[in-house]
């Protein structure tokens, strides 16, 4: 009997253990529930869309703007092949970048790039693989709406642009007003006259510059940089550049050694062309202190021309150069140097090369000097 007891002692404390770990149990289920819950919930209200992919490249998760962005429904979506939401017609740019032609199971791993949906919407996506030590997990898709963005974007070129054309009428004309002037054709003026005259010529050519800057800038960010291009000898292009800088090269005592042999021919805007060189070779020039040297070469290899151009100027400090062909950037030891810049000559410089599908770069050393290379394509008709 006292066995038995004992037995049943045993039994009923057994019965409290599991009943105390069920609610245990239950307690960490409602934890996990409130807590994924929580998770659910700040996924639906961001403002980008989110995406969530099993390993097997199906949708897990994914959130309103997402699904406002894609223009599907909620229903049905959860399971499904991530490959099948992108099979609508205004979505294919975003499937053709982000799921491999050949294999729509496997998605490409991507960090942001800019797509359009439409006309009037546009999306930076980011695809982020997921995985720990032992497999892959799947992916994160990242949604982000930027229309808002290109649409002050584009209305702050059009302004600059419009802006810049009403700008350069009525200083083209103080030009050419001034110019007479000092040419005489209006009567003599005397030398404290033509001292003020020619220091207002010269501010206007200074703000005529900024304007053709600006003008370019806008014409780079509306896609509409290159207007006749032909095929040409670029080394034409570098004499007559050369020539027209005589002047300022003489002002500072600057030895120009050309370096040039007879090269393949080219297609290109032979003016946006001649507006590359010359900028280069005014940096050049006026980052080289007097008495410097300036060496330009042109050859070529099997695909491409190539030109360089080397002077022994002031350099780009190490830590600016990778600022160096952005947009109204000018680096401390030049700034310091009192020269005149607006900042946007090489960020121009660049996309016109870029839009002949060349590339440029540099070499530079503060102190020591600098070096730009820049190469197109040989014309292959």
């Amino acid at each position: 009997m006292e066995e038995l007891l004992t037995k049943s002692e045993e039994l009923r404390n057994v019965r409290v253990a599991l009943l105390n770990v069920l609610e245990d149990t239950d307690d960490l289920r409602k934890e996990a529930v409130d807590e994924r819950n929580k998770t659910m919930t700040i996924i639906e209200n961001l403002n980008d869309g989110v995406i969530l992919l099993n390993k097997n490249n199906q949708v897990e998760i994914i959130n309103s703007p997402a699904l406002e962005v894609l223009n599907i429904k909620r229903e049905g979506v959860l399971g499904i092949p991530f490959a099948n939401l992108l099979d609508k017609e205004e979505l294919a740019e975003i499937k053709k970048a982000i799921i491999d032609e050949k294999d729509h199971k496997k998605i490409k791993d991507i960090y942001r790039e800019e797509f359009s949906t439409s006309k009037d919407r546009h999306v930076e996506i980011t695809s982020v693989l997921l995985r720990d030590e032992l497999e892959e997990k799947g992916f994160l898709i990242v949604i982000h709406d930027v229309t808002k963005e290109k649409l002050v974007e584009r209305m702050k070129t059009e302004f600059v642009s419009v802006a810049a054309h009403q700008l350069r009428t009525p200083l083209s004309a103080i030009k050419w007003t001034v110019r007479m002037i000092l040419d005489g054709d209006v009567g003599s003026i005397n030398e404290e006259q033509k001292e003020l005259l020619e220091k207002t010529y010269i501010s206007n050519e200074r703000m005529i510059r900024l304007i053709n800057d600006l003008l370019n800038v806008s014409r780079i960010e509306e896609g509409r940089l290159l207007y006749n291009q032909e095929e040409v000898q670029i080394e034409d292009v570098l004499e007559g550049v050369v020539n027209a800088s005589q002047e300022i090269l003489r002002n500072k005592n600057i030895k120009l050694k050309v370096e040039k042999k007879e090269l393949p021919k080219v297609i290109i805007d032979k003016e946006k062309m001649g507006l590359v060189i010359q900028n280069l070779l005014e940096n050049a020039v006026k980052y080289t202190h007097q008495g410097g040297k300036i060496k330009i070469s042109l050859d070529n290899d099997e695909k491409n021309v190539i030109f360089k151009i080397e002077d022994s100027g002031v350099g780009i400090p190490k830590d600016q150069q990778d600022r160096i062909f952005t947009k109204f950037f000018r680096a401390e030891n030049v700034t310091r140097m009192e020269t005149d810049g607006t900042g946007l000559g090489l960020y121009t410089t660049k996309n016109i090369i870029q839009a002949h599908k060349g590339e440029i770069w540099f070499e530079s050393e503060e102190n020591k000097g600098t070096t730009f290379y820049f190469k197109i394509p040989i014309s292959n008709k």
